[in-house]
């Protein structure tokens, strides 16, 4: 069914009863853990258009969620590098059953296709294609089709090959610093973007308490790296922040209390918090994040056998003052 308002196209209501959860985001493995889904759409934008996908205004969009950190990046990035007029945006609608995520008035219809379901680009892209729907997904106009749904790519892109149309004075990912850059955002990406799911993973109390424990030492590590830097590589921020921001500012409320990892709280780091703070002072961090959406992650898959600290989700005060500007040389 198709639901219209003024014009806009919209997809029906959320129906769990009939359609089921969307479990493609919860794979798990037959001796129990976590897999991540695969991203199958792999393109690159490039300056000069030798990638097949050459930078320029206009003819690029992307479909993001404010619930997804991993969209929530590309939102960020695409602000930090001025790339407003550049690059569109639009949200997906924050619940989604089985049939994945849509468009619905919430947060306003396909503004370039008029799609119902984001699984309508994957499918004008691939015909029949069965894998996981995700956000971001970064569409091309020109061609009809996806670019990429690769998320650890297109921030890279959006930071590096618009040179002509944005910020000339932001560097994300400079390259004197890729190298370092690289090797910090894998650790934060296994200990702590997807560390998370991978302690909700847990099949065992012995893997739970292992897995758990990488997170929280991560955290430590970082907290402890933030003590004499304003950010993670000085005085301005890069690509690492913001991978690493968007899974800290949704710990207190959604992966601390679902995967059930620390006693500690964001607030509880004396650094680490106002960090995040410092950031969220930053318009590409502020007007992207609605923290209403910072809820549930979808259909569960906790283990019922494996036995996990009491955490209750906690609501923060992101406006509370910080002094992290003391730390830039």
């Amino acid at each position: 069914m198709t639901a219209t308002t003024g014009g806009a196209v919209y997809a029906d209501p959320v129906d769990l009863d009939k359609h089921g959860v969307y479990g493609a985001t919860a794979l798990k493995v037959e001796n129990g853990g976590w897999n991540r889904p695969r991203y199958p759409f792999q393109g690159r934008i490039t300056a000069d258009g030798s990638s097949g996908y050459k930078a320029e205004p206009g003819r690029y969009h992307l479909y993001v969620s404010h619930r997804c950190p991993w969209a929530h990046r590309t939102a960020i990035v695409r602000i930090l590098k001025g790339l407003q007029d550049v690059v569109s945006l639009s949200y997906v609608d924050d619940e989604r059953d089985g049939r994945g995520w849509a468009f619905r008035e919430k947060r306003g219809a396909d503004p370039v296709n008029g799609f119902r379901f984001l699984r309508e680009a994957y499918e004008a892209t691939e015909p029949g294609y069965e894998g996981h729907v995700s956000v971001p997904v970064l569409w091309d106009r020109e061609t009809g089709r996806i670019v990429s749904n690769n998320f650890f790519d297109i921030t890279i892109d959006l930071g590096t090959q618009f040179e002509a149309y944005g910020d000339p004075g932001v560097h994300l990912y400079p390259e004197e610093l890729r190298g370092d850059i690289d090797e910090l955002n894998e650790y934060i990406y296994v200990n702590f973007n997807d560390g998370n799911y991978r302690v909700a993973g847990a099949a065992s109390d012995e893997a739970y308490a292992d897995l758990r424990g990488r997170v929280i030492s991560a955290l430590d590590r970082l907290d402890e790296r933030l003590a004499t830097r304003r950010f993670l590589f000085g005085d301005t921020v890069t690509e690492s922040d913001v991978r690493f921001w968007v899974t800290l500012a949704r710990f207190d409320l959604t992966y601390n209390p679902f995967a059930k990892i620390s006693e500690r709280r964001l607030v509880d780091f004396p650094n680490l918090w106002p960090y995040a703070r410092d950031l969220y002072t930053l318009p590409a961090f502020r007007d992207t994040t609605d923290f209403s959406a910072f809820t549930h992650l979808g259909p569960p898959f906790l283990d019922p056998a494996v036995t996990r600290i009491d955490v209750e989700p906690h609501r923060a005060d992101w406006d509370e003052p910080q002094d992290r500007h003391r730390l830039t040389a």
